[in-house]
């Protein structure tokens, strides 16, 4: 492409700028081959003429489209340059507040110098599984992907943070060791994340400083490995330190400071525990007042000390080792302050008791005599002889600040070793995520040793940081198998080569260090003569000889000899070495020990290998040796810089430029010039410059297609959309080198996306202007024809009333005519004369007027044609010189085309294929300028013959106007000759009517203030009047508005503070439900994480043998496994377990007991509260309820009277029964009937059915005598109320005999029984039982009658719900026309679609509402069948008795014994079923454990389990059986928790669970006997209740199971939903086409563009629709599946919102509308499934606020005021990210300005709201679980055969 194409006019380009480094300015003329200057207007208005350079002619770099701007990665650019990165990263810091952005692999971080709301765990779990280009650039983003690689590469992987002071390196480390730390958790019990976090504050305690250009600068380099198990959970840490500034503990320059342990200590002296330390302000010490500057603002010292000490807790270093590292600190600022003074001018000496001096040998255990001797003295040996010489003041304080700078070095290398020892543990180390925390590239004023080491060490990271780029730039060519071009990049291994190579800088200094005169100016002068020729990075600076300069990657850096040799030496005066090591403080002396360490602080004990303990006299031979080894700073520092490479080099790395923005630490300041420097120095222009050398714009063929589909032509759009894109690009870009295809890519050099982005936008805007005529001409005709319509309409009304005025006056004209005429004759012919001269007159003065008027016209025309000739004739010359020039150029150009060409054959044959391939690139592309010119010249020769076209067609329009403005003219005069006749005639009518109205207005007048008069003294007495009655009126409404006002503002006020009141109340009560529920989950995270380490142990303990001993009755077989055998093997499990965690971590034990204790305190706190507040509750509605309990309380106590009398009998008949059979047993040796005899036999027999028999009667007695009271008292109270009380059982039971023969039948029975049984009932029953059973069935007969007359009434019932069945299927009808209706209007798929979708819903509706009618008729028939019988056989057993009844005595005597079998009447079902004890385990394993919801439960009645265990449990309570009530409630508890634990993955085993323990709960409830439960409960199912125990407690505790199992539903559906929501509402296209896809960096974005795999929101749709139709198949309540959808749509809208206020690239209009229109698909969904009560809609307002906020107008004060109303559910912090994030897709959208988004600020500012940034995407709502009576009568359950329960038996 032609650089006269890119210059072009209204072209922006960067210019180089003396303060803000580059400027921007557009160009005012287009640039043509050969100029030598730009013309140039910067933003200010400003014009500039730019000067190109004559010898390279380079262009200025040409500005990116606003649309790129701000982009996430640099590499998205479309121009790769210096000025394009320096402006994005400003306009991302400055204007949108984000610090953040990458550069392709490189995460550039600009430090804010403001604390930002961006890393908690909020943030950390939303970046936590995303892809890296998903999400906005973060240090979390980095981390997550790290971690993600060496999970899924099974590789190590390294962070490199770098950057200079003050840019925030250790912050960012820090932040990417506590992502690490958050999502991989810990592997053991011992939280190693938080001992591996704990490190830090000790590390930035001794380590870090302030400096003038950073509070908490790193003040040494530091390499962490976070070690990884197999199953990717940190198990420990490892950390090596680089380099560590020891100058700055003797020394610090103005507003610095000394490491911040010294001043923390300072600042705690007052403490108890540091009275020893003799320690003040740190402003009495010399080491902590040379900055002037002891206090950081902000940073409370104290506070901080507390903080390192619990660190140094946490990593196991006990309170007497902390002691002991303060003593050697407090020790080393005492040293500090030790004065020394001249003895003479060759010794020195200090003054006896020196205080400091004294102090510092008591916290060291030595002698003052020692230590003051050799901190002024020095021992010199020599080959013979030693001896001692004194030191002069000078060299003495600078041993004194050595021996400081050695012991603190010791103790920081000390700290960082036990450090370490606490990160290790015994896991063995799977992989490794290493944190590089290193300094940067320094330069200052005076360079010295250190800054050499910092930028060797920055040379040798960037050489590895090129190498890494290029690999990635090579891997990524390769793989898209486009050619591979080599990249010419900057390497630094010369740079390298000079300082460590063989003679290079650092050999030949510890040369000189080796040397006994060696000096720095010796070394310089070595310097100079071995590198200052052969090297061209080296060079001498003029004006010094103790100086060098090396040529580095980032700038040029000159160092200062003075000092190299003695800081490489680090030499300490070995006397006062051997002092310490004599000392008698334990501590110092290790320190002092190389290898060997004394003691532990952790209490381990100390290795074998290492060395005894130092003699103070040294070994000649030893120190000989260790003289000889000694290694200088710079061999250690290059050894150590060697296998951290070595490290990087086996790793993957991820890098991460911290950027300082200026060196006032002012909060989102951003200076151009330091920038620059770091940015240059960093490596991050490298970066850019890799990238831009080839080809740095990569769009997969989809996103090119959608993106650019605007540029192609209908019949250019082929199946295949890599070969449209192939067709099209080749169309678009001439220049085929300048994109390559690849196999799934496009690969564009730089500037080749704006160039297509311009073309885009051309052709959207000429389509915008083409919409925009058009609506415009529809618009302005629409309004014109309205116009036209209402003038039309105003026209016709007008002639209208014109017409029948002059018809009126034409009669009055004619009729004064006639009049007149014979008048005016005689007038007229008196003043002809007069008029006739007068007209005579007025005609000469007019027709010389207009002879006058005529003459200038014609005068001002002939001037006119002159100019207009004039005019013509040059604009015709001017288009003749135009056209000349032009085609004369034309033919020039031509000509030369026609001598290149025959230049260019010419060449062809003397010169090679390839060289005429050059020149014919360059003729092709100077013909291709050639003929742009020639169309340019030729669209300007069309346009201004159109000009002129158009000035003709103008010239034409203006002469014919004039001309009939002169015809009107004319016709004017005319018609004013005929008016002139007329003025004298008026004018004589006039003043005779002017002389009648006088008249007539003198009369009015009078008239008029006679009456004016009278008006006034009326109008006066009523106005009185008016005021009197209006004063009293007022003074009633006054009254009686303040009545209503007082009275309304009474009422008002008590209906607000009862409902502040129910509110708080409803408030208070979700909140503890809330903490309840929490706890309660927190309670159960400790109890599986406490049953998963007892499983461990017990897994441990087995597989080692001979720990246990296995008994020899003990069955191997799986099958033969009960449940008692595990629970024992779980119990010794767990015994074994407490053992082993006791031996192993006793404090741990204690500390998970003592949080238990408090867990279950603060839950049984929490319930107590909850109770209380339930209990309230349920006494105000108590209160209402309170007559219905006293009517109840009667007959409840009339019951259990009869209960206890059964009980009795019961007793009584079982103790007579067992003494008759001790009398037959005792009588049994003498006594014929002997056990075993026949007689004995049939006696026994004939008890015992007796017996059964009489219980039998019993029961059946006690049943009619409660009937007959209870139907007493509904005859009794029939008057007082309508409603009659619940019919009896048996009435019940009756009533569900449908056949009228049946009925008769019963009833013809029931007479002929009780006529039998009425003459002899005295002789048969005495006490007149049978009497009562007689009245009993009088009773039942008439019920029996009663309900005939109900069934009729049910049967007109019924004909009236047939009759509304008939208007739903006409309803239904209408619904199917309509829509059928809206089907025809849809695409034909889309058609065929949505029919077969309704068609598939219609059909599964019915299917499951048959299966349903099914269900119910076939459990009616069977229950009517067996009812049927239960009576039948009732009333022949009753006739059979009474006649066998009347049977005399005396017969039976006669008739010989035989064996009788007295027949037994089968009982009534009573709800219950009967187990064994031994039953019990299998009940549980068949009925839970092995329960599948996908199999057998499928067909079952919902909530068949709960319904079988509460029979069962009801039997339990039936037989008093209180040992079988806790055991079966127990299993069943722990059943359900064990299933959950096994498949708590699984949605269908949590709901279907979750459905049954609600149901067993209500179950509870229903059953209980509690008045409040008991309301809806037939009669029957009051006699079911409960009537042995109080299960209330059990009933908590199942409640709170229930509510585990709801979190439990919570968290899976969460996790299947999870993958599918961000997809699904954010990246589809739901709408296709409305969102562009915007050019992308290296980092790709997940494609909005659907793929297979990809999630819709129709998938989300489904998903919903499954688990809805899987919750209502399992039965649960209507109410909980409400509570459920309300919580999925809570996590669908946190998880889309987090997600969109964390992703730029969603932030726009379009993106807002696909939010809008997946809302309210969502909606939608919850309309048809009748929810849109349950609370669902009201949590995704705040993501329909946010999609809003995308779409609305963001410019005026008004539109912020709009904003502010319209955005409630939104914080502050939300909206202002969204304004931040929004980004144009396109041109034609505008960004929001700095300035508005600081007035939303303004007006959000008194909102009382969390400053949080996310949405709690963890919360979960307080569960509730409304009671749910069933209707459902127990004994009419059937259990099917498929669940193997047939162990029970039915009662």
């Amino acid at each position: 492409m032609a650089a006269s194409e890119l210059y072009t006019k209204c072209a922006r380009v960067w210019i180089p700028d003396a303060e803000e480094v580059w400027k921007s300015a557009e160009l005012t003329k287009d640039y043509k081959n050969g100029d030598a200057s730009l013309q140039l207007m910067l933003e200010d208005g400003t014009g500039l003429e730019h000067k190109l350079d004559p010898k390279t002619k380079n262009l200025p770099y040409l500005r990116n489209p606003d649309i790129l701007v701000g982009e996430n990665d640099l590499t998205a650019l479309s121009y790769l340059h210096e000025p394009a990165v320096l402006h994005n990263l400003k306009v991302r810091f400055v204007d949108s507040k984000l610090i953040y952005t990458y550069c392709g692999i490189v995460l550039v971080a600009i430090n804010p110098y403001e604390t930002l709301p961006i890393y908690g765990t909020d943030i950390i779990n939303a970046y936590s599984g995303q892809n890296m280009g998903d999400m906005d650039p973060h240090i979390f983003a980095v981390a997550e992907e790290a971690y993600k690689q060496m999970a899924r590469d099974e590789r190590n992987q390294s962070i490199i943070v770098s950057g200079e002071s003050g840019a925030g390196k250790t912050v960012s480390a820090k932040y990417a060791m506590r992502y690490f730390a958050t999502v991989s958790g810990s592997a053991s019990e011992a939280n190693v994340e938080e001992k591996v976090l704990a490190s830090n504050p000790i590390m930035e305690a001794i380590g870090n400083a302030k400096t003038t250009r950073n509070d908490n600068s790193s003040r040494f380099g530091k390499y962490i490995e976070i070690g990884f198990d197999n199953r990717y959970r940190i198990i420990g840490a490892n950390m090596r330190t680089y380099l560590l500034e020891k100058s700055r503990v003797v020394f610090q320059a103005d507003e610095e400071r000394n490491y911040h342990i010294f001043y923390q200590l300072c600042a705690s002296s007052h403490l108890p525990e540091f009275k020893i330390l003799k320690l003040s302000s740190a402003n009495d010490f010399l080491y902590t007042r040379q900055g002037r500057s002891p206090v950081i603002e902000g940073v409370d010292d104290t506070k901080e000390l507390c903080t390192t000490r619990n660190a140094f807790t946490l990593l196991g270093i006990n309170e007497s080792y902390q002691m002991g590292l303060f003593q050697v600190l407090a020790a080393i600022l005492h040293l500090g302050n030790v004065e020394i003074k001249d003895r003479d001018s060759d010794s020195s000496v200090i003054p006896p008791n020196n205080r400091h001096l004294t102090a510092f040998c008591e916290l060291v255990g030595v002698t003052y005599q020692d230590m003051s001797q050799w901190l002024c003295h020095r021992k010199l040996k020599t080959a013979t002889e030693t001896y001692v010489k004194p030191l002069p003041r000078l060299q003495a304080t600078n041993a004194r600040d050595a021996l400081s700078k050695h012991i603190y070095a010791k103790l920081f290398n000390w700290i960082v070793e036990h450090v370490n020892k606490a990160l290790i543990t015994n896991v063995k180390q799977h992989s490794f995520i290493g944190v590089l925390d290193i300094y940067g590239f320094e330069t200052f004023e005076i360079n010295s040793f250190e800054q050499f080491c910092i930028n060797y060490a920055n040379e040798k990271l960037q050489q590895q940081f090129n190498m890494h780029v290029f690999k990635l730039e090579q891997e990524e060519y390769m793989k898209e198998q486009i050619p591979w071009t080599l990249i010419d990049f900057y390497d630094n291994q010369p740079c390298i080569n000079l300082i460590e190579a063989k003679m290079g800088i650092l050999d030949l200094l510890d040369e000189e260090c080796k040397m006994p005169k060696g000096s720095d100016d010796s070394w310089a002068q070595k310097l100079y003569n071995t590198h200052l020729k052969t090297c061209s990075l080296f060079e001498k600076p003029r004006m010094s000889n103790r100086a060098f300069i090396i040529q580095h990657f980032a700038d040029k850096v000159e160092y200062q000899c003075e000092g190299f040799l003695e800081k490489n030496k680090d030499t300490v005066n070995e006397e006062q070495i051997n002092v310490l090591k004599a000392s008698k403080f334990d501590l110092l002396v290790e320190l002092f020990q190389d290898e060997e360490k004394a003691t532990s602080p952790t209490g381990q004990v100390p290795g074998t290998g290492g060395r005894t303990r130092l003699s103070i006299k040294p070994d000649k031979s030893r120190e000989k040796s260790s003289k000889e080894h000694k290694k200088t700073v710079g061999c250690q520092f290059r050894n150590s810089l060697q296998m951290l490479m070595e490290t990087l080099n086996a790793t993957t790395p991820h890098y991460v430029r911290c950027i300082k923005p200026n060196d006032f630490k002012l909060a989102f300041s951003f200076d151009p010039k330091r920038a620059v420097q770091q940015l240059r120095a960093c490596g991050v222009l490298e970066t850019i410059r890799i990238s831009a050398a080839g080809f740095p714009s990569r769009w997969t063929y989809q996103e090119f297609f959608s993106r650019y589909r605007v540029l192609m032509k209908q019949k250019d759009v082929l199946p295949d959309k890599k070969l449209t894109c192939k067709n099209v690009l080749e169309k678009l870009v001439q220049d085929q080198d300048k994109y390559q295809f690849g196999k799934t890519k496009i690969f564009f050099r730089a500037g080749q996306v704006a160039y297509l982005e311009k073309l885009r936008a051309d052709k959207l805007r000429a389509a915008c202007i083409r919409i925009q005529k058009t609506i415009r001409c529809w618009l302005a005709r629409k309004k014109y024809l309205r116009k036209r319509s209402a003038a039309i309409t105003i026209q016709r009304f007008t002639r209208g009333y014109q017409a029948r005025c002059l018809a009126k006056f034409m009669r009055r004209t004619q009729a004064a005519t006639i009049i007149q005429k014979y008048r005016r004759m005689y007038v007229e012919k008196k003043r002809y004369r007069q008029k006739q001269a007068a007209a005579l007159a007025m005609q000469t003065i007019l027709r010389a007027y207009m002879a006058r008027q005529k003459y200038q016209a014609l005068l001002r025309e002939h001037k006119v044609v002159i100019i207009q000739k004039r005019v013509r004739g040059w604009l015709a010359r001017c288009w003749y010189k135009r056209c000349l020039v032009s085609i004369v150029y034309l033919q020039c150009c031509i000509r030369r085309m026609r001598a290149r060409r025959e230049l260019k054959k010419l060449k062809i044959e003397a010169r090679s294929v390839e060289h005429f391939k050059k020149l014919n690139k360059g003729m092709e592309n100077k013909i291709m300028q050639l003929q742009r010119k020639i169309d340019e010249q030729s669209k300007e020769n069309r346009s201004v013959n159109e000009r002129l076209a158009g000035l003709e067609s103008s010239y034409t329009a203006e002469s014919e106007r004039l001309r009939g403005e002169l015809g009107r003219l004319r016709g004017v005069e005319e018609e004013a000759k005929n008016k002139t006749n007329q003025v004298s005639s008026l004018l004589e009518e006039l003043e005779r009517l002017k002389k009648e109205l006088r008249a007539t207005q003198q009369e009015k007048k009078t008239i008029e203030d006679w009456a004016q008069t009278y008006r006034d003294e009326m109008e006066k007495m009523v106005s009185e009047l008016k005021d009197q009655n209006g004063s009293l009126k007022k003074e009633k409404d006054d009254l009686n508005r303040l009545i209503q006002e007082q009275s309304q503002q009474m009422t008002e006020k008590m209906a607000r503070a009862i409902a502040q009141e129910t509110q708080q109340l409803e408030t208070d009560l979700n909140e503890e439900r809330s903490r309840y529920q929490n706890l309660l989950t927190e309670h159960l995270r400790l109890e599986e994480k406490y049953d998963d380490l007892k499983e461990e142990m017990v897994s441990s303990n087995v597989s080692k043998p001979g720990h246990r001993r296995t008994d020899s009755t003990h069955s191997s077989n799986e099958s033969e496994y009960t449940y008692n055998s595990e629970y024992a093997e779980l119990e010794e499990g767990s015994r074994a377990a407490e053992d082993v965690t006791r031996g192993i971590d006793t404090s741990l034990t204690l500390k998970l007991q003592k949080r238990l204790t408090e867990l279950e305190q603060e839950k049984q706190s929490l319930r107590n509260e909850l109770e209380n507040k339930e209990d309230q509750f349920q006494r105000a509605r108590a209160r209402d309820d309170a007559e219905f309990k006293k009517a109840r309380g009667a007959e409840l106590e009339y019951e259990s009277l009869k209960r206890q009398e059964l009980e009795s009998e019961n007793k009584k008949l079982k103790h007579n029964l067992a003494e008759m059979r001790q009398s037959l047993l005792g009588d049994a040796a003498t006594n014929a009937g002997a056990p075993g005899s026949p007689a004995y036999k049939v006696l026994l027999e004939q008890l015992n059915a007796s017996c059964e028999e009489l219980e039998v009667r019993k029961e059946e007695v006690l049943i009619l005598r409660s009937q007959l009271v209870s139907q007493k008292e509904a005859m009794h109270h029939k008057d007082e109320k309508e409603t009659m009380t619940e019919p009896s059982v048996y009435a019940e039971d009756v009533s569900k005999l449908k056949d009228a023969d049946e009925l008769k039948q019963a009833c013809i029975g029931l007479k002929d029984t009780n006529r039998s049984a009425a003459p002899d009932f005295h002789k048969l029953n005495e006490d007149g039982e049978l009497w009562l059973v007689n009245q009993g069935l009088k009773e039942t007969i008439r019920l029996l009658e009663h309900q005939l007359q109900t069934q009729r009434r049910t049967y007109d019932n019924e004909v009236e719900a047939l009759r509304g069945e008939l208007q739903n299927v006409k309803e239904e009808n209408n619904r199917q026309q309509q829509l059928l209706a809206q089907n025809l209007q849809l695409p034909p798929e889309a058609r065929i679609e949505a029919s077969l979708q309704h068609e598939i819903t219609r059909l599964t509706n019915e299917n499951l509402d048959l299966m349903e009618q099914l269900e119910k008729q076939d459990r009616t028939i069977r229950k009517l069948k067996k009812q049927l019988k239960v009576y039948s056989k009732r009333i022949g057993e009753m006739g059979a008795g009474q006649t066998e009844g009347q049977t005399s005595p005396g017969q039976m005597v006669d008739e010989p014994i035989h064996p009788v079998n007295i027949p037994r009447r089968e009982k009534d079902f009573q709800g219950m079923l009967e187990y064994k004890k031994e039953d019990e385990l299998k009940l549980v394993k068949n009925l839970i454990l092995e329960l599948k919801p996908r199999g057998v439960a499928v067909n079952l009645i919902p909530g068949l389990p709960a319904y079988i265990l509460f029979m069962c449990l009801r039997h339990a309570d039936y037989v008093n059986d209180d040992q079988k009530v806790r055991t079966l409630l127990t299993s069943t508890i722990n059943s359900i928790k064990k299933i959950l634990k096994k498949r708590g993955d699984d949605f269908e085993t949590v709901s279907f669970w979750l459905a049954n323990t609600c149901r067993f709960l209500h179950c509870l409830k229903q059953y209980s006997g509690d008045e409040a439960f008991m309301k809806h409960n037939t009669q029957r199912q009051n006699e079911h209740c409960l009537s042995n125990f109080d299960l209330a407690e059990y009933r908590q505790v199942i409640s709170d199971l229930a509510i585990q199992i709801y979190q439990q539903l919570i968290k899976c559906m969460e996790n299947i939903l999870q993958p599918m929501i961000v997809s699904g509402m954010l990246e589809h296209e739901t709408i296709q086409g409305v969102s562009g896809v915007k050019p992308t960096g290296l980092r790709k974005r997940t494609s909005s563009i659907a793929d297979e795999g990809t999630y819709t929101l129709d998938s989300i749709l489904r998903q919903l629709s499954a688990f809805h139709s899987t919750m209502c198949q399992h039965g649960t309540d209507p109410e909980l599946i409400k509570q459920v959808v309300k919580q999925q749509f809570y996590i669908i809208g946190a998880v889309t919102l987090n997600n969109l206020l964390l992703r730029k690239d969603m932030c726009s209009w379009s993106k807002g509308m696909q939010i809008r229109y997946n809302v309210s698909q969502l909606e939608e969904w919850l309309r048809d499934k009748g929810l849109m009560t349950c609370g669902a809609k009201e949590t995704l307002e705040p993501l329909i606020q946010a999609a809003q906020l995308l779409q609305v107008k963001k410019k005026t004060d008004e539109d912020a005021e709009a904003i502010c109303s319209m955005c409630q559910a939104l914080t502050t912090a939300q909206i202002v990210k969204v304004l931040n994030l929004y980004t144009p897709v396109n041109e034609f959208e505008e960004r929001v300005s700095v300035a508005f988004i600081r007035t939303i600020q303004t007006r959000l500012r008194d909102r009382c709201e969390s400053p949080q940034l996310l949405m709690d995407t963890k919360m979960i709502y307080p569960v509730t679980f409304p009671f749910s009576p069933s209707s459902l009568a127990l004994e009419t359950i059937q259990i099917p055969s498929s669940l193997n329960l047939s162990f029970l038996t039915r009662v």
